[in-house]
């Protein structure tokens, strides 16, 4: 089972490398682009079996090492 973490700047908080991303897809003639966050995705290969476990576990894993959750919000896909 595989688990992908999805992790990323809550709303409202600056994001330098985002900005700096969109600045530079302009600069390169990417004008459409008028924003960009940036994120970061972690996978987790799960000996876990059972979904609801293994989502609970990697909820925890979140919560204690892989967010900054007064900054960053996360998403988890589970993957049989």
């Amino acid at each position: 089972m595989k688990a992908i973490v999805h992790v990323g700047l809550k709303p409202g908080v600056l994001d330098p490398q985002g900005r700096a991303i969109a600045r530079s897809l302009n600069d390169l003639g990417f004008d459409e682009v008028s924003a960009a966050r940036q994120g970061k995705v972690i996978e987790l290969d799960l000996t876990d079996k059972d979904t609801e476990k293994a989502k609970a576990r990697v909820t925890e894993m979140c919560e204690k090492l892989l967010a900054n959750t007064v900054i960053e919000s996360y998403r988890i896909d589970i993957e049989s």
